[in-house]
């Protein structure tokens, strides 16, 4: 069962994908992450680790400290 930060961060994710219009198939093939371990992820079933973050935010063009700060003040 996905816990908060889970959750929380998947959502944090999903928002920074949306806001550029892109599927998780893109964001995929941009990042370099697979596609259905990105859906885990926005699902809150799995937390990446700090090299697929790093990946993750390096093609949504965000510092990972951002999606981190976002996550903290979320919690």
């Amino acid at each position: 069962m996905p816990n908060r930060v889970s959750r929380s961060f998947g959502s944090i994710l999903r928002q920074h994908r949306a806001e550029r219009g892109w599927s998780q198939q893109l964001l995929s093939l941009k990042s370099k992450v697979d596609r259905s371990y990105i859906s885990q992820i926005e699902s809150g079933i799995h937390t990446p680790t700090i090299t697929v973050l790093w990946r993750l935010a390096r093609a949504l063009d965000v510092a990972p400290s951002k999606l981190i700060v976002r996550l903290e003040r979320m919690l």
